[in-house]
């Protein structure tokens, strides 16, 4: 479909006009008599007449709708005339021809009666006497909302923000009407065809914004053979010599007789009717912009003698085949990788998961006679949405206009996802700057993908998005506490950007807002994220946390967390021991193993070491072993109660080893020994190893205040968001006792032991709508039976 820029022919009209009776020579009437003749009969009919200026643009009309009310449209068209009469434009022309070539443009792409009335009037708020108020009371609130939509808010009370808050104000009025978006690109378009009477630096201006906003709005808006023409005439702006260049090999293809397609389109055709697939078969030559950036992608990769490709002739054009009904689509298809070889990786389908903007189509490429050919295969209804779009679809205030549609059509045209998520980040933006910034940049993109949860979730972001922008289009809620993510069921960056059809759960720290759980605050967002954001959503949430929260050195606690019961004290310089017997050897000097860490009550044997001491290792540990291979002798050890006597046994301070194996995440360190601190143990060292694959390991050895607080603080380490398994290393095999669930629950698993063990999920990834239903088990790990 082609948008013509002057009044379009007249189409099976007749070219002479007969009076009924009398017949007389067609010479013997005047132009006068004509008219008079042609009015009387509309006359006749009870059809008012229109003026002769509308007249090209009513028969556009009511090619789309024959039962259009033409007399509002008259009325419209002389108010606007009356309202704009002796306003001229730069080229000269008198003012009226700027809303007459706009409106026939709409009238053109199929917009119904109530958007061509708007669009002749569209000006007449901003450039006349015309009140809206008065625009209201003639033609009714539809078409007054219509007009303050598109009419410019004035730089004498915004200043240099007034284009800005202007395309803000008309973003809003879209979200409730698109046809408000849809008046404001033909009203581009026809300035940007007349762009030349402008001075030099307002074309090159005008063009950049039409190049950054509105082009980007007619693709969202699925307007392709508006958007196209704006395109080449931005081309030809900004670009003139490429422009040139570009249209000069079009004009020399032209010229030549096509030898591929044309031919390639009647093959197909033939092949087609023989399968009884009734199809349409046409050539769809590209235009200026579409062929350059082809053009752009040969000169890119050089070819076999390493010269620059130049351009084939299957570049200039493509093959459309139209059929009527969606399992045609696919049956011409199967035709097309039947007969031609098809190109691996070529084929989209774009039927089943229609694209952001409503365009629907099969993409497939074909090899023929050592060039690739591309072919678009699309029925009727999605021809004409995929040209005009959300026009296609018919005023979004008639009820049932998509009545007429196909049932598989997969459209939204109230409100886009797309103009939903725009509208929400603009209200957080009021500064114009940072408002006309983020649009550009939102609108930078050219595509969108889909990307689903593990739980079925469809999103919808653009393209280069990554895990940060799902996790805040999830919620801002889940963006903050967000700390990693599974792809494909991997784990993997934030950083990660998404590609179309990913499976994706959003992983979080503590309970999901409104479980009622009451949880610490997220650790939230770190400055490093502002790097991977890639939407306006993301990028103010993110920003806003920031603000509210400044950066600041973690603080390691020593004390009992806020809230919880402080540990038991004891007086000062007083350290809680374990008592520790060595059968034959009272009052022996005892040393705990700091290989295996022994603790009560695990089993354990003494093995004597220089200066008559006794080193105490738990049963099982390699380093013990050695000892005994080296030919010391096993001694008797065994734990005394905590109020045991003195006599007889030796008071030794007790340290244990724990690994915690964790998400990384900011602040995970601070946490843990704050969680440590809680629970009044001191902590003798720590070793944070690098982290692999967004797992990190962290060591701890720490004193504790009484044998049995092992147990407290492996739960309360696991507690910890992020922790999924918390463990003691250099644990002898088989020793293990096990403790499932990330909330300390103390249920043993089967293989009951005396050495205490803690390994379970935490609470870090509750379910929540974001996160993809139900996690799976956290990486296995054996670091509780190696010894290092």
């Amino acid at each position: 479909m082609t948008i013509e820029a002057g009044q379009p022919p007249l189409a099976g009209q007749p070219t002479s006009v007969r009076q009924a009776g009398a017949r007389r020579p067609l010479g013997e009437l005047g132009r006068a008599a004509l008219g008079r003749a042609g009015r009387a009969a509309l006359l006749a009919t009870g059809r008012p007449p229109v003026p002769d200026a509308l007249e090209p643009l009513v028969r556009v009309h009511r090619r789309h709708h024959p039962q259009a009310d033409l007399a509002l449209l008259a009325r419209a068209y002389r108010l606007a005339e009356a309202s704009h009469r002796g306003q001229k434009r730069k080229s000269g022309e008198p003012y009226i021809t700027h809303p007459l070539a706009v409106t026939m443009i709409l009238a053109q792409l199929g917009a119904g009666t109530t958007t061509l009335v708007a669009s002749l009037l569209h000006d007449t708020v901003e450039d006349t006497e015309l009140t809206l108020d008065q625009v209201g009371a003639g033609f009714g609130p539809e078409v007054a909302y219509l007009v303050d939509g598109v009419t410019k808010l004035e730089k004498v009370d915004f200043g240099a923000a007034a284009e800005a808050e202007t395309f803000r104000k008309m973003l809003v009025a879209t979200g409730d009407d698109v046809r408000v978006m849809v008046i404001k690109l033909a009203d581009r378009l026809h300035n940007m065809r007349t762009i030349r009477h402008m001075k030099p630096a307002s074309q090159v201006r005008i063009a950049k914004v039409t190049r950054d906003v509105l082009i980007p709005l007619a693709e969202r808006l699925g307007i392709q053979v508006l958007k196209a023409e704006l395109e080449d005439i931005v081309f030809a702006t900004l670009h003139p010599e490429e422009h040139a260049r570009t249209r000069a090999l079009m004009a020399a293809h032209e010229a030549e007789p096509d030898a591929l397609l044309e031919p390639f389109a009647r093959r197909l055709a033939r092949q087609l009717a023989e399968t009884g697939v009734a199809a349409e078969v046409t050539v769809r030559p590209r235009h200026c912009v579409s062929l350059h950036r082809v053009l752009v992608k040969r000169a890119a990769a050089p070819g076999p003698d390493g010269q620059p490709q130049r351009p084939q002739p299957a570049d200039f054009g493509r093959l459309l085949v139209v059929v009527e009904e969606n399992a045609d689509c696919y049956a011409v298809l199967g035709e097309l990788h039947t007969c031609w070889t098809p190109l691996p990786g070529e084929f989209k389908d774009f039927v089943a998961a229609p694209k952001f903007n409503l365009y629907q189509s099969l993409h497939t490429a074909v090899a023929l006679d050592g060039e690739v050919v591309e072919v678009l295969v699309r029925t009727r209804r999605m021809h004409e949405v995929a040209e005009t779009g959300v026009v296609a679809l018919g005023d979004p205030s008639r009820t049932g206009a998509a009545q007429d549609a196909d049932e598989l059509d997969r459209t939204d045209p109230a409100r886009p996802g797309w103009l939903s998520r725009l509208l929400e980040w603009q209200q957080e933006t009021p500064d114009p700057d940072a408002f006309w910034s983020a649009l550009t940049a939102d609108l930078a993109g050219d595509r969108e993908i889909t990307v689903v949860t593990e739980s079925g979730e469809t999103l919808q972001l653009r393209a280069g998005a990554s895990c940060v922008d799902a996790a805040y289009l999830l919620g801002e809620e889940t963006g903050h506490r967000c700390i990693g993510a599974r792809v494909n069921g991997r784990l993997t960056a934030l950083s990660t950007v998404l590609q179309d059809g990913d499976v994706l759960a959003v992983l979080t720290e503590g309970p999901p807002a409104g479980s009622g759980q009451r949880g610490a605050e997220p650790s939230g967002p770190s400055p490093e994220w502002l790097a991977h954001a890639r939407t306006p959503a993301a990028r103010l949430a993110i920003e806003r946390w920031l603000a509210d929260h400044p950066a600041r050195l973690p603080v390691v606690r020593t004390g009992p967390a806020g809230g919880q019961p402080a540990p038991p004290a004891h007086p000062a310089g007083e350290r809680r021991s374990a008592p520790v017997a060595v059968a034959g050897r009272p009052g022996a000097t005892v040393r705990l193993a700091r290989c295996c860490t022994p603790v009560p009550p695990d089993e354990v044997a003494g093995y004597p070491i220089r200066g008559g001491a006794v080193a105490v290792h738990r049963t099982g540990c390699p380093a013990g072993q050695r000892l005994r291979a080296d030919g010391r002798a096993e001694l008797e050890v065994r734990w005394q109660p905590e109020d045991a006597p003195a006599a007889g046994h030796r008071a030794v301070l007790l340290r244990a080893t724990l690994r915690a194996e964790a998400l990384n995440r900011p602040r995970l360190l601070a946490d843990l020994t704050a969680a440590i601190s809680a629970e009044g143990v001191g902590i003798v060292s720590a070793e944070v190893e690098p982290p692999q694959e967004l797992r990190v390991r962290h060591t701890y050895t720490v004193e504790l205040p009484e044998p049995g607080a092992l147990p407290a603080l492996m739960r309360a380490m696991l507690r910890v968001s992020g922790v999924y398994d918390v463990s003691r290393p250099h644990a002898p095999e088989g020793t293990q006792t096990r403790h499932s669930g990330g909330n300390g629950g103390d249920r043993p698993g089967p293989d009951m032991g005396p050495s205490w063990g803690i390994h379970g999920r935490s609470t870090a990834f509750p379910e929540h709508r974001g996160s993809g239903g139900t996690q799976g088990p956290p990486p296995q790990h054996s670091s509780d039976q190696r010894t290092e």
